[in-house]
C-alpha cells in the first residue's frame, strides 16, 4: 500500500482541435490529435496520475474522443471538464471585427449569448458522457465576473483559467481594441469568484528571467519545470497543476512540437517530471481535488 501524500498533482489538458494557433476562420477544424491521446493517458496510468480532459466543442463531437475518454472514465483514470472556445460553439452570433482581429473571447459576447454557449457545451458533455461537468477552463484564459456567475448558474464548482503573473493583453480578441486578460498581479492562491472556486494554474515568478515559469512543457524548459516542482513542494501550496493542449501530443499539432522528434523529446521530459512529482504528490483529477480534499462547499456560499 502506498502511503498517502499530503500534496496533490492535477493534470489539466485543454482538449481541442488540431493546431488552433494557426487555424483560420472558415476552414475545417481537424481533430486528428485524438489518435495520440492514448499514449499520454497510458503514461499517466503508469504513475497513477489522473488527467482532466478539459474538452471543447469539436472534441466532444468526435465519437473517437468520446469512446476513448469513456473507457478511462469507467476505470476512474481520468475526468472530463469543460473548455469553451466561443468562436465555434453554438449559438452563432456575429460580433464586430477589429482591424487586426484575433479569435473571439467568450467575454466579448452579450450576456445572453455567453449563457447559451455555456449551456450548449454543458449539455453536450452531459449527453455524450452521461455526467454533467463541474470543472471548467475558458478558451484563451479569459474570465470575467459575468462569466463566473454564469458558470455558477449551470452548476459548475471550479475554474482553472487564471494564470498568475501572466499578462495576456497582447492576445487581441475579435472586436475593436479588445485585449486579453491581465493576470500579472494575480497570486497563485485559491480564491472564490462569484461563487466559483478559482484554482490557478501553477506558475512561479522568476526575478532572474523577469517572467513566469510554468509547469507546461515547451521542449526547452525541463530544468525550469523541475525548479517549479521543487519550489512548489517547499511552499505551503498543497497542489501542483500541469497544463498542456491535446494537440501538442501530435506531431504538427502545434507550433511547439512540429515533428515526431519533438514529440519524443516531450515524452522524455514528461517522464522526468512525472517521476519527480510522483515522489511527493498524489495524482488527482480537478473535480476529485475539490470533492475529496477541501470542504469547498462552504466557500461557495
Amino acid at each position: 500500500m502506498v502511503m498517502e501524500k499530503s500534496k496533490y498533482f492535477i493534470i489539466t489538458i485543454d482538449t481541442e482541435g488540431d493546431n488552433l494557433w494557426e487555424w483560420r476562420e472558415g476552414t475545417p477544424i481537424g481533430t486528428e490529435n485524438v489518435k495520440y491521446l492514448s499514449r499520454f493517458q497510458n503514461l499517466c496510468n503508469q504513475y497513477q496520475f489522473k488527467p482532466t480532459w478539459m474538452s471543447n466543442w469539436e472534441m466532444v463531437n468526435d465519437d473517437r474522443f468520446v469512446t476513448f475518454a469513456k473507457a478511462y472514465l469507467r476505470k476512474k483514470q481520468c475526468e472530463i471538464g469543460m473548455h469553451l472556445h466561443a468562436w465555434n460553439t453554438p449559438p452563432f452570433y456575429e460580433l464586430p471585427r477589429g482591424e487586426n482581429a484575433g479569435l473571439s473571447y467568450l467575454i466579448e459576447y452579450p450576456k445572453d449569448i455567453m449563457k447559451e454557449k455555456i449551456i450548449t457545451m454543458t449539455n453536450a458533455i452531459q449527453r455524450k458522457f452521461g455526467k454533467r461537468p463541474v470543472t471548467h477552463r475558458s478558451g484563451r484564459w479569459a474570465m470575467s465576473d459575468t462569466y463566473f456567475s454564469l458558470l455558477r448558474e449551470q452548476g459548475y464548482i471550479a475554474d482553472c483559467s487564471v494564470t498568475p503573473y501572466v499578462d495576456w493583453r497582447s492576445s487581441v480578441g475579435q472586436t475593436p481594441d479588445f485585449a486579453g486578460p491581465d493576470y500579472s498581479k494575480e497570486l497563485p492562491e485559491i480564491s472564490v469568484r462569484n461563487g466559483i472556486i478559482e484554482i490557478p494554474v501553477t506558475t512561479l515568478w522568476s526575478e532572474e528571467k523577469n517572467r513566469a515559469l510554468w509547469l507546461r512543457p515547451n521542449r526547452r524548459n525541463l530544468e525550469e519545470m523541475l525548479y517549479v516542482i521543487e519550489q512548489n513542494y517547499q511552499s505551503d501550496n498543497d497542489y501542483l497543476m500541469f497544463m498542456l493542449h491535446s494537440s501538442e501530443l501530435m506531431p504538427g499539432g502545434s507550433p511547439t512540437f512540429k515533428t515526431e522528434g519533438g514529440i519524443e523529446r516531450l515524452y522524455e521530459h514528461l517522464d522526468v517530471i512525472f517521476k519527480a512529482i510522483s515522489r511527493h504528490y498524489t495524482g488527482v483529477g480537478l473535480e476529485e481535488y475539490m470533492i475529496l480534499h477541501h470542504n469547498f462547499a462552504n466557500l461557495q456560499k
